[in-house]
């Protein structure tokens, strides 16, 4: 049913737990550590992983953020994911400090219930997100280390409207064949490469702009409470125990970002909730609303919430 790629680069105490909230035999697991991280954070959570059929290790590569390395790293899980098995259905990609806010059935009865649909948030970057297109109109290099942004200018692609949203979603494996393996989507990885924070942009772009995919609801059912942070301007806040009524009654699938460092009882309430023997939480019904879009795109619903 569901194919899922975590990207971890830190607590690996903290990703096993997420890990075993999120396992079903059913589904498939590949999970990428950042080599930036060393080896030894590899050779853990590979040992953990021989309990869990239906689970691998994603090849490790450098994984800074702001570079393209992201969506090579999101790529290459689709890629696996896709040889791992026949039988899934949809793609979700987490972070180590993600948890989950719904059970494995409770997830997989929504996503039986919305076949058909592409959760990811998709903005007009031009017409809403001005302040974000310097990301994709200065040539930026990545080296394994940093990435520099230069001052040179280059030309967006022809014929194609910029997108915007963040990294997390949840799409087909329809979608997933279509970018990692036609070569029409070859073009928007070769602009991405020298973008940005090219994650948040390339695979709304792709999808906005392209026809191989369901209907698309702009929400990628995470609660995220995107807080200031200097010059990045916004960044999730961890959120804690106090937070718990807000995360409990909330119809969004995920949530991020926790640190158990900072507080663990916080995943313990969630945990008792994922245990617990009662009814599923109802979800937030969803509301199409008709946006304009380009020619070649579907249509988009966004969530009512």
């Amino acid at each position: 049913m569901i194919a899922y790629l975590v990207l971890v680069h830190r607590y690996p105490a903290q990703f096993k737990r997420m890990f075993k909230s999120i396992y079903d035999p059913a589904n498939h697991y590949l999970i990428h550590v950042d080599k930036n991280s060393g080896p030894e954070l590899e050779a853990d959570i590979r040992r953990f992983l021989r309990g869990f059929p239906n689970s691998a290790i994603l090849q490790s590569h450098h994984a800074l953020w702001g570079g393209y390395s992201l969506v090579d790293a999101e790529l290459r899980g689709m890629a696996q994911l896709l040889e791992m098995g026949a039988d899934w259905e949809f793609f979700i990609n987490l972070s180590g400090q993600d948890y989950p806010l719904k059970s494995q059935d409770e997830i997989a009865d929504f996503l039986k219930r919305n076949r058909g649909k592409e959760f990811i948030k998709v903005l007009d970057q031009r017409k809403l997100r001005p302040d974000t297109m310097k990301r994709v109109s200065r040539y930026v290099i990545e080296f394994e280390k940093r990435i520099v942004r230069t001052p040179f200018p280059r030309p967006f692609l022809t014929g194609v409207v910029p997108y915007i949203g963040n990294q997390w979603m949840i799409v087909s494996r329809r979608f997933c064949e279509f970018v990692c393996h036609d070569r029409k989507a070859d073009r928007y990885k070769a602009f991405y490469r020298n973008t940005f924070i090219a994650d948040e942009g390339f695979f709304p772009t792709v999808m906005m702009n392209t026809a191989e995919h369901g209907e698309i609801v702009s929400d990628d059912l995470r609660l995220i409470d995107w807080v200031p942070d200097g010059d990045i301007k916004l960044r999730p806040r961890t959120y804690t125990a106090v937070d718990a009524p807000e995360l409990m009654a909330s119809a969004c699938l995920f949530a991020r970002k926790f640190d158990a460092l900072v507080d663990d009882a916080i995943l313990d309430l969630i945990d008792d909730r994922l245990r617990a023997d009662e009814a599923p939480l109802p979800m937030r019904p969803h509301i199409p609303v008709p946006v304009h879009l380009s020619a070649a795109a579907a249509p988009v619903a966004f969530l009512a919430s």
